[in-house]
């Protein structure tokens, strides 16, 4: 039998990929919340694409705060699409 492969939602095209393919965005037990590329980190997660356009959508949307059930300020935004736009 094949071995399942986890697919997780963007939350910017709201489409299902293939958990490896996605970035994940964590708020630890802190409440710090930071993008974590090897999907390790404890915490609660979110996921997006690996692009810029899913990742403004995820943000507009206000999709993050839903997801990881907090607010989270513009200065974090800037930060983690910084990072993201650095990991290609």
């Amino acid at each position: 039998m094949a071995k399942k492969i986890p697919e997780r939602r963007c939350l910017g095209c709201m489409n299902s990929f293939p958990k490896s393919t996605l970035v994940r965005v964590v708020r630890d037990k802190e409440g710090a919340i930071s993008l974590d590329l090897t999907g390790k980190k404890s915490g609660r997660g979110a996921y997006v694409c690996k692009s810029a356009d899913c990742f403004k959508k995820a943000v507009k949307a206000k999709r993050f705060e839903r997801a990881l059930e907090c607010e989270i300020p513009d200065s974090i935004y800037e930060e983690m699409a910084g990072e993201l736009e650095g990991d290609k």
